[in-house]
């Protein structure tokens, strides 16, 4: 793990900030009633899903529970899939709410192989909300879908009263092409291949994290949301037999590792010296006791490649400019199948759980 920095400004007397709302709290799992954990991508979310939705809905797509879904129309196979976006603020070091809106969506399409094309767009807006401040918003979502090369095809807007809302809320959806011989999904993982993530971890929760508490870390930590359709492509024309891909946003890199360790009936070991953690990400993560495997992130990928592409694949994205610190930090592995397990700087193991909630909420 890098080095902390030898300043922390933390703030101190009636500005300093209410601890208590840092973190998710973990409540028991019989909960009779919707609660932040479930929104937070670990377990409590995996069992609305499966306990709740996925029964009700039911239908084969929807079976393989992954980013996006991959479905044929007429000979052509096609990723579709919807997110939605409550992050607060509605703009932080990095990027906004809608930046988020498009890259999110974008970026659930690319963990299939495919190339977004077309987004829908949904507002749901506060009565109150300044229009100049939806405007910027809207200029935000514009700009990031065109630099992501897609197009906003249709969409909808909703108002609801005063106090029943929090500013601005986006849904987006969206639809892209999957290539021939591209077939990108958890279950073609096997023992053998090797663990790559694209960047440094961590970085858009603690942005997120420092502008709402107000918090100081002797540098502006910045978001790193981005659209990593672009960087996709560049690993696709590597080898297109990619075996699965992930971006860690809600519950970070631990929730994306056990949720493709359990789908693929593999284990999992990685080395947390070879997992890039910023020394800011790091130091920020110590003061207030988080581990930065679970800090969500907006611009980052896990991939599960063949152990005989890695070297090339690795190679092509450090070429990329979201790949520039690309890392190999583990692989698939035949004993204690669907289960996550670190190998420490100190020479011991620790096993990686799915988190049950999240440590921070509302972070997407």
């Amino acid at each position: 793990m890098p080095d902390t920095p030898d300043t922390i400004d933390i703030p101190s007397g009636p500005s300093r900030p209410d601890l208590s709302s840092w973190t998710c709290p973990a409540p028991l799992r019989d909960q009779p009633t919707v609660v932040m954990g479930h929104g937070g991508g670990g377990v409590m979310s995996a069992e609305l899903v499966q306990d709740v939705f996925a029964p009700a809905f039911g239908g084969p797509a929807l079976a393989a529970l992954s980013d996006s879904a991959a479905i044929r129309i007429g000979g052509v196979r096609l990723a579709f899939s919807t997110d939605s976006f409550v992050v607060r603020p509605l703009f932080f070091p990095g990027g906004s709410i809608g930046d988020l809106a498009v890259n999110g969506t974008v970026n659930d399409l690319a963990m299939s192989g495919a190339r977004a094309a077309y987004l829908s767009c949904g507002f749901i807006l506060e009565e109150g909300v300044e229009l100049s401040l939806v405007g910027r918003v809207s200029q935000a979502l514009g700009s990031a879908a065109r630099a992501a090369g897609v197009e906003v095809a249709t969409g909808d807007t909703k108002v609801v009263e005063a106090g029943h809302g929090d500013g601005i809320y986006i849904n987006t959806a969206g639809i892209g092409l999957i290539p021939d011989g591209v077939d990108i999904r958890p279950q073609r993982v096997a023992p053998g291949d090797l663990v790559i993530v694209s960047g440094a971890i961590g970085l858009h929760g603690v942005a997120i994290m420092s502008v709402r508490e107000g918090l100081e870390f002797g540098v502006e930590i910045q978001s790193d949301c981005a659209a990593l359709g672009g960087l996709v492509g560049t690993m696709l024309a590597v080898t297109p037999d990619l075996h699965a891909l992930r971006d860690p946003t809600r519950g970070g890199l631990a929730a994306a590792l056990n949720e493709i360790a359990t789908a693929s009936g593999t284990g999992i070991e990685i080395r947390e010296r070879n997992v890039p953690v910023p020394p800011e990400v790091s130091s920020a993560c110590a003061f207030l006791g988080l581990d930065p495997m679970y800090v969500a992130n907006e611009g980052k990928l896990v991939a599960f490649v063949p152990r005989q592409d890695a070297d090339a694949v690795l190679e092509a994205m450090h070429a990329h400019p979201l790949g520039g610190q690309a890392a190999i930090i583990g692989e698939c592995v035949e004993h204690h199948p669907g289960m996550v397990v670190a190998h420490t700087g100190l020479g011991g193991t620790r096993v990686v759980d799915l988190p049950i909630g999240e440590q921070l909420p509302r972070i997407c």
